[in-house]
């Protein structure tokens, strides 16, 4: 019996030294040299502080950065947690959102649902809409929408809200991906933030366009997925170049200050 196991167990041994140890420790190996950034998870450094990566999306809602899309995983971009809501498109709690009691009895927010997130991209972006009935009535007393109040009125079943905005939002904008760590916007997504970041930081739209343009990527090997636009690489150039809290020269054209601001870290 021993003689018969004996081949069996060599063997066992011989590949868990191969697959197990040394096989692992050569494409470790080779990855560290050929692809060092990569192979460490391209962190991205700021002043010698690493501040994400290029390959994970982070949260940033001040006006003066250009915002990431939706994210499902976790509380936001985790990748302990990654993954999508799940929900199909003919799902009422992805379009319409959906509220929930705590343990105290107050409604919270559940799921914030893609119309509750087109009101507040129009509104933060200063895009055109209509709605039947006026956004006032959904504002807490500090003057911010207040989320519970808009998705109960979408989900009215008498006189439900019904919101439209004037120009096409694009689907990234107002949905999660699949993964929910996408660190990337389309190049129309960040189009219509152009003003917003602009007017927050002083400085003329097209004087931030062509850093849109170098963060740029087109599609993988010329065809695969669509142009995209690294959210925080171009946050942190915005802080490099167009600092907030910093004067900048006077435009040689308008006389007026074109700039104000710095970005050390990921917000």
């Amino acid at each position: 019996m021993i003689k018969e196991l004996a081949p069996g167990l060599r063997l066992t041994i011989a590949f868990t030294i191969l697959t197990g140890l040394i096989y692992p420790t050569m494409m470790t190996a080779i990855s560290e040299a050929i692809f060092p950034r990569q192979a460490n998870g391209s962190l991205i450094r700021v002043d010698g502080k690493v501040v994400g990566s290029s390959l994970i999306g982070q949260s940033f809602t001040k006006p003066e950065y250009f915002h990431p899309r939706p994210s499902e995983a976790g509380s936001g971009y985790d990748a302990t947690q990654s993954g999508g809501s799940n929900l199909g498109p003919t799902s009422a709690r992805l379009i319409l959102g959906a509220t929930t009691k705590d343990s105290s009895g107050k409604e919270t927010v559940s799921f914030d649902g893609i119309e509750d997130r087109i009101v507040h991209y129009c509104v933060e972006n200063s895009i055109p809409y209509e709605s039947s009935i006026p956004l006032n009535r959904f504002r807490d007393t500090q003057g911010n929408l207040d989320d519970v109040k808009l998705i109960d009125a979408f989900n009215s079943p008498t006189n439900p809200l019904v919101f439209t905005p004037k120009e096409p939002i694009p689907s990234d904008a107002v949905t999660a991906s699949g993964s929910g760590l996408d660190p990337a916007i389309s190049p129309a997504n960040a189009d219509l933030q152009l003003a917003r970041v602009a007017e927050a930081r002083g400085v003329r739209p097209d004087q931030i366009k062509p850093l849109i343009t170098q963060f740029t990527h087109g599609p993988d090997l010329g065809f695969l997925g669509e142009p995209r636009v690294n959210v925080l690489l171009l946050n942190i150039a915005l802080d490099q170049r167009f600092p907030i809290g910093k004067s900048q020269p006077a435009d040689a054209h308008t006389g007026r200050e074109s700039g104000a601001g710095s970005l050390t870290a990921a917000e």
